[in-house]
């Protein structure tokens, strides 16, 4: 079902369960990861695992949009605006035309296409209904960080109609981890953790100098909890979110 252009997912989100195999369509949204794309790229292309390859470059001002345009087995979309991370995997699960997703973040580091396997297999022995990749053995920081809170980590495949559903979801910003694993625990979703040894992403203080990047750490954690804090107080109504899910269809 449509509305506005717009690809509306189905009633049942776990409809994939019905098929002998999930379709499954990578997605990765990126800003400015002109440096690392690429070897995010050829990891899931060579993988193998991945029906589509969707890049969505999030107002990028660097090459990041450029390099994911050349490789011809990538989808590549540059947002005319910075959407923050929620808007850009908005974007490219609407651009999807699988059962589930496969979300990973721009800047990994160690990534190889036995991790993505190892994400997905989850899914496509029907074992979970979302499967979840935490860091262990990359770098201390990062390990560490994942550990006090895996719910945050971007590594992770759901169903592309349950994605879809989750109310508001496009403006959630940094609170998109947050949403999904509120959402999937509302509704009892299996969830899988799978460990993604060697596997790790420098930290924002790295990419944007000490001063910067500390306040892009602020205010990345102050959109996860103002998430948390509104998602709280919010009655929820299944049959309710599922209507306005889509307020409006943002143009890229």
């Amino acid at each position: 079902m449509t509305r506005g252009g717009v690809l509306l997912p189905a009633t049942d989100s776990r409809r994939w369960l019905e098929r002998p195999t999930p379709t499954i369509a990578a997605v990765v949204p990126a800003y400015n990861e002109e440096e690392r794309i690429g070897g995010v790229i050829d990891a899931i292309r060579q993988s193998g695992v991945a029906d589509q390859l969707i890049v969505v470059s999030d107002g990028s001002t660097d090459r990041t949009y450029e390099i994911a345009r050349k490789d011809r087995g990538v989808e590549a979309y540059q947002l005319s605006q910075n959407l923050g991370k929620a808007g850009a995997m908005f974007m490219g699960a609407l651009r999807a035309r699988t059962d589930c997703i496969l979300f990973l973040d721009a800047d990994l580091m160690g990534l190889t296409p036995d991790h993505v396997h190892r994400l997905v297999h989850p899914i496509r022995e029907r074992q979970a209904d979302m499967a979840v990749g935490t860091f262990c053995g990359g770098r201390f920081l990062t390990d560490l960080a994942q550990t006090i809170a895996p719910a945050i980590t971007g590594q992770r495949v759901v169903s592309r109609d349950f994605f879809l559903s989750l109310p508001g979801i496009s403006d959630v910003r940094y609170g998109v981890e947050m949403a999904i694993g509120f959402h999937a625990r509302r509704q009892g979703l299996r969830i899988s953790n799978v460990v993604l040894h060697g596997v790790t992403h420098p930290m924002k203080e790295e990419k944007l100098g000490p001063l910067k990047g500390s306040l892009a750490r602020l205010k990345m954690y102050y959109e996860m909890g103002r998430y948390v804090a509104v998602s709280s107080l919010r009655t929820y109504d299944e049959p309710e979110t599922r209507r306005s899910a889509y307020p409006h269809n943002r143009r890229i």
